[in-house]
């Protein structure tokens, strides 16, 4: 029962499956799943959530660059 719900989940992650950027989700994955590896054998949804958490952490730092850098430049040319 298991090997089935393991390869449906397999299947469905291959079929939704689109070129990733891997900023944040290697650090979050590995981080993860061994925080589910511990908190009860759930390694593997730990480093999916892991990857998730990851990502999403990166698009912020992003986000803030981008605006820090806008700011940075409309301040330059009042000179």
């Amino acid at each position: 029962m298991k090997s089935l719900i393991a390869l449906l989940a397999v299947a469905a992650f291959a079929l939704t499956a689109v070129p990733a950027e891997a900023k944040g989700c290697l650090k979050g994955a590995a981080v993860g799943g061994v925080a589910g590896h511990y908190a009860g054998h759930h390694g593997w949804l730990g480093a999916a959530a892991g990857c998730l958490y990851g990502r999403h952490r990166a698009k912020q730092q992003e986000r803030q660059q981008e605006h820090q850098g806008q700011a940075g430049d409309s301040t330059q040319t009042g000179m």
